[in-house]
Formats: C-alpha cells, sequence, structure tokens
C-alpha cells in the first residue's frame, strides 16, 4: 500500500522548498488570477511575500495557521494520503483521501465522492478532464502537504 501511495505521488516534485509556486485560479497564468503563492513552507496571499500576508503554513507533515507554529492552530495533519482535521490522526476525523491522483471526500474512494482529481499541474473540478473544469493551475509540482495547503485556501479562504 505505501508503494502505491508513493507511486501516486510521483506527480508531486520534492525540489520546491527554494522556489516560489504560484497557484492560479482556473485554466489562467496570469499574474492577476493568482490566488496565493508558496515560498519556503508558507502560503502568501496572492503574490505576496509579506509575513503579514501569510495564510498558513507547512511544516512536517502538518499544515498551521498563519505563521503559527502552536498545536492549537494546526488545520490539517497528513499522513499517508488521508488528512485529518487539526492534529488528529483518529479515522473519523479524515476530510479528505487522497489516492490515485484523485481527491475524495472523507475517508471514500466512491466514484461519486471525488471533489477534485489532478494531472500534472493542473487541478480539476469531480472526476472531470475537460478545461472549462480547470479550478486551478500551478506552475510547478507541489508536494502533498502544499497540496492540502492550497486546498485550504481555494476551499476556504479564496
Amino acid at each position: 500500500m505505501k508503494h502505491i501511495i508513493i507511486a501516486v505521488f510521483t506527480l508531486f516534485s520534492v525540489g520546491t522548498s527554494n522556489s516560489q509556486t504560484k497557484v492560479y485560479s482556473g485554466n489562467s497564468n496570469y499574474s492577476g488570477d493568482i490566488i496565493c503563492n508558496i515560498k519556503d513552507g508558507k502560503v502568501y496571499k496572492k503574490n505576496s511575500n509579506y509575513s503579514g500576508d501569510i495564510i498558513c503554513n507547512i511544516s512536517n507533515n502538518k499544515i498551521y495557521n498563519k505563521n503559527s507554529s502552536y498545536s492549537g492552530d494546526i488545520l490539517y495533519t497528513v499522513s499517508e494520503g488521508k488528512v485529518y482535521k487539526d492534529d488528529s490522526n483518529y479515522s473519523g476525523d479524515i476530510v479528505l483521501n487522497i489516492k490515485d491522483g484523485k481527491v475524495y471526500e472523507n475517508f471514500s474512494t466512491y466514484s461519486g465522492d471525488i471533489l477534485m482529481n489532478f494531472k500534472d499541474v493542473k487541478v480539476y473540478k469531480g472526476n472531470s478532464n475537460y478545461s472549462g473544469d480547470i479550478l486551478i493551475t500551478m506552475n510547478d509540482f507541489v508536494t502533498i502537504e502544499e497540496f492540502v495547503a492550497i486546498y485550504y485556501v481555494y476551499s476556504y479562504v479564496y
């Protein structure tokens, strides 16, 4: 199972820590359509690099609110393709299941529960691969933790 998960995430690149990844709305790559950007484990509003514009940050397998590292500010914990709310690892707290390039609601792997799917640097609505259903476009590959942070921004901030 672990090898399958690793194979699924070959799409994610490990080498993004020193570069800036920009996340665009829809199929755009226009600077005015930047939702957020990621640099050095921090997710900033739009195209900002100002510390006051940090939406969330990534440390190890956890996504924290703003620039916090306090355990009470953990938004998500990522483990083996499962995304748990807060600092949990309880199966009842799974909010997303990421498997085979698809993002499922909760613990599901049922095709009717696909929230989005990704191919290369594009994320599509549901199980679609139609260009009109592109939710976000990134200018680089991201880690699973970075993807979860982007999901947070797209779903709850943007």
